[in-house]
């Protein structure tokens, strides 16, 4: 059998996982012969070291796989777009339809090898830590095995959201392992998320560098994927978990934490900030709870520590100031549009970059397939006063705005619509905030509550779970619904009609298609999902 190879080698692994015969699905080999698993831990700093791999395996599993962007295209709220003259992945995604690009069959083999880079990076520092010399360093353990576990429960959630039924490897193995259900897979997630709870200091979130895991993060992330099980697969529990305990874990985060809104949202997004002429907010502002860190010192050398998925989003063939040069994936649903209050929203600026309501000088309509007229902002890429896209060294991949995993606002909504007595009290403080101008309300619904977290979160890739936690059926309904099936254009010379798209979205569950090229080197021992 042909042979995959990538690295895994970082700070934490020294080692090289081979994908190669089928009989032996993942075999090591070492790089160093002076180092190894067996000799490398031995003190703090080596699992600290260890530590920083893992964090480093956040800043790889999206690169050269923009799925931040991706879960936009899944939902109502944008198209796939890209370039008139690209192929027709991005539509495929965005239709749930094998059939538009039946070529792209591994278009999400890059993600998945590099969750499972990362999640490797974990299970062997996790598998190391009694090695480690601690002493009297043994808080100290604890703390990094949580932090460990935490970044294990991220790769996790996003895998099986994607996937729903995936490989579950709790420690380095080179074993052909097959799919997990999804109650195991999530029940470990929460045994992660509530190690981690636990057992991260109770101190404000300022005393943690920017980026490091913090208890805040872990509750935050805790209610998060509580409120996607059980409201996709209608089960109250998972583990011991509870939606009382997830309440009470977000009310924690409220209440001590030290996080709060940033008064004025534009300043949350660089882009919106130099459009709006004002101070941003920065990477470590009251209202990140928790972040996925890059730099600007990504290159084509092996030196991948940039953002390399928001070119995706920026528009395309062309920079306007102060909007960067990108491949114009993304572009936005009139529909969504139509759901603002342009003239109060403060949300609609810093969310959506509009052609001709910003009157920008942009001429490369034809050059993108599915053109709104809107394109995202929050992550879109940015230029220079000249339109020179930013950072001048490689602009492609070395983007270093930080992607924003949980904000504040976003524990605030999940506290009310967990049932807080204080629900009302927290929805107004993200619709004030919005809406400086709005009365406050004085009852609020899930309803409201969802509906707010649809304009809030824009172009950060929650709206499509925020749909599918609500049932499959509504999912579908929804999104066929809120599309302007009209500016569809995904090579045949016809659109699809609501229905369609609604039975695609039903068909496969709302889940993606595993990579026909991870199937192939387990020997079918992976199963496709349905619809694919």
């Amino acid at each position: 059998m042909k042979k995959f190879k990538y690295s895994t080698i970082g700070l934490a692994t020294l080692a090289l996982l081979t994908f190669s015969s089928c009989k032996k699905y993942l075999t090591t080999q070492l790089t160093d012969p002076k180092q190894s698993n067996e000799s490398y831990y031995k003190t703090p700093a080596d699992g600290f070291t260890s530590l920083v791999g893992c964090y480093n395996g956040l800043d790889l599993i999206w690169n050269g796989e923009a799925i931040p962007p991706m879960m936009e295209v899944f939902s109502d709220n944008c198209f796939g777009g890209t370039g008139a003259s690209d192929g027709y992945g991005w539509e495929m995604l965005d239709e749930f339809n094998k059939t538009v690009s039946p070529s792209d069959v591994a278009i999400h083999s890059g993600a998945w090898k590099n969750y499972y880079q990362a999640i490797y990076r974990c299970n062997v520092l996790l598998q190391n830590m009694d090695k480690i010399a601690w002493g009297d360093s043994t808080t100290l353990k604890r703390q990094y095995s949580a932090e460990t576990r935490f970044i294990r429960a991220f790769c996790y959630f996003d895998l099986v959201r994607l996937f729903e039924k995936v490989p579950l490897l709790t420690t380095p193995t080179i074993a052909n392992v097959p799919q997990a259900s999804p109650d195991s897979t999530y029940g470990q997630i929460m045994q992660d998320l509530r190690y981690a709870a636990d057992s991260l200091p109770s101190a404000p979130y300022t005393s943690v560098p920017t980026g490091r895991v913090t208890k805040w993060a872990a509750e935050s992330l805790l209610a998060r994927v509580y409120l996607f099980y059980s409201g996709y697969y209608g089960k109250s529990t998972i583990g011991s978990e509870t939606a009382t305990t997830a309440l009470a874990a977000v009310e924690d985060v409220i209440a001590h934490s030290g996080h709060a809104l940033v008064p004025d949202f534009t300043t949350l997004w660089p882009a919106a900030s130099l459009a709006k002429k004002v101070t941003y907010a920065g990477e470590s502002n009251p209202e990140v709870v928790f972040s996925i860190k890059y730099s600007s010192t990504g290159d084509y050398n092996g030196n991948i520590t940039g953002n390399g998925w928001m070119v995706m989003t920026g528009e395309r063939d062309q920079s306007v100031y102060p909007y960067g040069y990108g491949w114009g994936g993304c572009t936005v649903d009139p529909n969504l549009v139509a759901q603002f209050d342009q003239a109060h929203d403060s949300r609609y600026f810093a969310s959506i970059t509009d052609i001709a309501g910003e009157n920008l000088a942009f001429t490369k309509a034809s050059d993108n397939r599915e053109y709104t007229g809107y394109y995202m902002k929050k992550y879109s890429p940015v230029c220079d006063s000249l339109n020179n896209p930013l950072p001048v060294n490689n602009y492609l991949v070395a983007q270093s705005q930080d992607y924003f995993a949980i904000r504040y606002s976003d524990v605030l909504l999940m506290a009310a619509e967990l049932g807080s007595p204080n629900a009302v009290t927290y929805y107004n403080q993200v619709h004030q905030r919005a809406i400086p101008s709005a009365a406050a309300v004085t009852t609020v619904s899930k309803a409201d509550i969802l509906a707010e977290r649809r304009l809030e979160f824009v172009g950060e890739g929650i709206r499509y779970w925020d749909l599918l936690r609500q049932g499959l059926s509504t999912a579908a309904s929804t999104i066929a619904a809120n599309t302007t099936l009209s500016l569809i254009n995904d090579g045949t010379g016809t659109q699809p009609s609501a229905a369609t798209l609604q039975a695609n979205i039903t068909a496969t569950r709302g889940f993606q298609q595993i990579p026909s090229d991870q199937i192939t080197l387990s020997d079918g021992v992976l199963k496709q999902n349905a619809g694919w």
